[in-house]
């Protein structure tokens, strides 16, 4: 009985490892998208993005694309924003990712929030989508 509950012990302990793991792979690709964009440092954005990545959001009620080559094209390298990001929530199952990024600026009295779809694979998280949104007073 001692060695089974040994064995459960040393299993979950090796569990929360591994989550603890994959939380710092997953924070690293989002730090590099808030520090890459908000720094001037396009290099690391893209790092962050897969290629064909898009963003997503809504302008006068419509449904509008922002691809993310443009978005980091308009990263200008060694001009930071001013932006400030925070990582609000992250949600995993073995090779698919979600986030929640909460971006502010200083001239701003409402934030931005960031949603993200990642993906890993050959143990890199990517991010393959983001849709984002003025935060709602209140929240």
């Amino acid at each position: 009985m001692k060695k089974f509950l040994c064995l459960a012990i040393c299993l979950i302990f090796i569990q929360n490892l591994s989550a603890q793991d994959e939380n710092a792979a997953i924070r690293k690709t989002l730090n590099n998208y808030i520090i890459g964009s908000t720094q001037g440092q396009p290099k690391r954005l893209s790092t962050a993005f897969h290629p064909d990545l898009n963003l997503y959001y809504i302008s006068k009620g419509e449904l509008k694309t922002w691809s993310g080559k443009a978005y980091i094209k308009d990263t200008k390298e060694g001009q930071p924003t001013g932006e400030s990001g925070k990582i609000l929530s992250i949600d995993y199952e073995n090779d698919v990712a979600v986030a929640k990024v909460e971006i502010s600026h200083p001239k701003s009295t409402v934030p931005y929030i960031d949603y993200f779809m990642l993906l890993k694979a050959k143990g890199k998280w990517t991010i393959i989508h983001k849709a984002f949104t003025k935060k709602t007073s209140g929240d």
